[in-house]
């Protein structure tokens, strides 16, 4: 059983990631400082220096569970021998469309913040490993698609799909339609969507 001291801290923790989250998602990550999160958390900032070692601590913590969750799924998406390249990518394409939507608060924070390029090699944070990790995995999908060997070609066109995806993303995350209404309803729009891109990639590749 924990104590309440334990349970103070705990609580404090809690408190202190929702903070950082909202106001991440209103202002931007760039723009929100340590004493405003403390401050909204009701704490002072030496007291999230306790926890969190610094905002890129907090942006970790924030993101990374979510972010690892949604690798899971698509690695297990890629690994489906029954599925054809092509329906692998609608499928993954779909599964990151719904994620994003699900956490159309956060999704630009678990992505954006502090990002880097996505031909960075070794990128310094684990958040950036881990974004490029799926990032990678898209790319091994369109190549699968395209049968492409050039590596700079294949990773022109990985961008444009990805431009693509969050071109999608960008025209619903405002809306205030139920998530499960909107999947339901756009989905055969979005395979489409993934269609007449691959389409143009194998046309442009001739």
């Amino acid at each position: 059983m924990k104590s309440k001291q334990e349970q103070r801290s705990e609580e404090t923790k809690k408190q202190i990631l929702e903070s950082a989250g909202k106001l991440f998602a209103t202002k931007g990550y760039d723009a929100v400082t340590i004493r405003e999160i403390a401050k909204d958390a009701g704490c002072s900032h030496t007291t999230i220096y306790l926890y969190f070692k610094d905002k890129e601590a907090l942006l970790h913590e924030l993101s990374m569970p979510s972010l690892l969750e949604l690798n899971q799924q698509l690695q297990q998406i890629s690994k489906m021998n029954t599925l054809s390249a092509e329906d692998k990518l609608k499928k993954i394409s779909l599964e990151y469309i719904h994620f994003c939507l699900q956490n159309r608060n956060m999704y630009d924070i678990f992505f954006n913040a502090k990002s880097s390029r996505v031909d960075e090699e070794v990128p310094e944070l684990a958040i950036n490993k881990l974004r490029l990790e799926i990032f990678s995995l898209m790319k091994l999908i369109i190549r699968e698609c395209l049968s492409i060997s050039n590596e700079e070609q294949l990773l022109t066109l990985s961008r444009i799909y990805y431009y693509q995806l969050n071109g999608i993303l960008s025209t619903y995350s405002y809306q205030h339609e139920p998530l499960d209404v909107l999947m339901e309803r756009l989905t055969p729009t979005f395979d489409i969507a993934i269609e007449i891109l691959l389409l143009g990639f194998k046309e442009k590749l001739k």
